[in-house]
């Protein structure tokens, strides 16, 4: 059996122990100490890494009542020297605690229960039994779980018997029927709980409630604890502070300036789209002034797909033949016409794509594809010419 340590203290950063046992076990190599503070996979928070004699520790799992540390390489001396990586347990402390008082407000505000809990490298998550929730009672919730922070309450942890137990208002039956470890936040809660915390609410900074998704019939609320948050936060000013430069103003107008420029936009396009229309009307007269050619077909340098389409609907305006198009920079064929061809465009390209490394399809007027490579792209064309000429 193994003293976990971390029951004793969240706070141990290191400490000396005897190896009870190591093995290697399909090449990886494992390491059982007497005792530990490296915490292991459990309860929606992650292990612990850190190093043990210098050699790193990869993962950590709870088999029974031992701990398995995989260590890089197994240690030479039966007593080892262990460091944890206190920047991650510290960050696990801050997310598992902010999860724990995020639930206690949203049971407390929102009448809802959690139903799952997931600590991520970026994010943590908790799923409500909620099937929707306003921005006023989002907003309501993250106004009152910074509340308890700012009060810095207390949060022990402590074991007790069945017997205990059930003269505490828990916030859900333990799992365990033995060893049952109770995290109460003083004032808020009674939670059963083996994870590993702050010793005050205050520890935790801030939370941040970052989006709302919906989750099969429930919601799935992401947040941000502590340095997460703060980290968060100066990512997002440094943004703020880019775009604010760009437009030459302060944070406040950014909106009405980004609103302006999106109305210049939208006139530009308009303009360029009339103007494309018109180019595509020129191009189109004069991809159809050889009245001999049974086929109208061009390869372009550079046009874009809709190009491409947009040209082809035009030629097919002005003739009855079939009209095929090529884009060497985006390796893209249209192959369309006007209805008066008795050639199915999509039946032509599913039947012959294929043998020249292409995709695509469409209707029997108007089909288009794309090409692995510029050669296969030049070679389907020139199949096509001679194949619909």
């Amino acid at each position: 059996m193994t003293e976990k340590l971390y029951y004793n203290s969240a706070y141990i950063k290191e400490w000396t122990s005897q190896v009870a046992r190591s093995f290697e076990q399909d090449g990886a190599y494992y390491v059982v100490l007497e005792k530990t503070a490296f915490y292991p996979h459990g309860g929606g928070q992650p292990c612990d890494l850190g190093r043990m004699q210098d050699i790193a520790v990869l993962d950590v799992v709870l088999e029974g009542d031992e701990v398995l540390h995989q260590v890089e390489a197994l240690p030479a001396s039966t007593e080892v020297q262990c460091v944890l990586d206190w920047e991650r347990r510290f960050d696990h402390m801050q997310q598992h605690s902010g999860q724990h008082l995020l639930s206690a407000m949203a049971s407390k505000l929102l009448n809802t229960e959690t139903l799952s809990f997931h600590l991520g490298e970026e994010y943590a998550t908790i799923d409500i039994a909620l099937p929707s929730l306003t921005d006023e009672e989002l907003h309501k919730l993250e106004l009152e779980v910074n509340q308890q922070i700012y009060h810095n309450r207390e949060i022990v942890s402590y074991f007790v018997t069945q017997e205990e137990l059930q003269k505490l208002p828990v916030v859900k039956p333990p799992i365990v029927t033995e060893a049952i470890r109770i995290v109460e936040t003083k004032g808020v809660e009674y939670n059963p709980c083996g994870g590993t915390h702050v010793s005050r609410t205050g520890e935790l900074g801030l939370i941040k409630l970052l989006r709302v998704e919906k989750q099969k019939g429930h919601l799935r609320l992401t947040f941000k604890c502590g340095k997460r948050a703060l980290s968060d936060y100066q990512r997002n000013m440094s943004i703020l502070d880019a775009v604010a430069k760009r437009f030459n103003t302060n944070y406040h107008e950014i909106m009405d300036r980004v609103e302006k420029w999106e109305q210049e936009i939208r006139a530009q396009k308009a303009k360029l789209d009339a103007m494309s229309e018109q180019l595509s009307a020129y191009e189109a007269q004069d991809l159809v002034q050889d009245k001999e050619a049974e086929l109208v077909d061009r390869l372009y340098d550079d046009k874009s797909m809709q190009e491409l389409q947009q040209l082809a609907l035009m030629t097919t305006s002005m003739t009855d033949r079939l009209v095929l198009l090529g884009s060497i920079s985006e390796q893209k064929v249209v192959l369309a016409h006007n209805g008066a061809s008795s050639v199915s465009c999509g039946a032509f390209f599913k039947e012959y794509l294929s043998l020249y490394r292409g995709k695509g399809g469409g209707q029997p007027k108007l089909a288009q594809a794309g090409f692995a490579s510029r050669e296969d792209l030049a070679a389907f064309m020139e199949h096509a010419k001679e194949a619909l000429s």
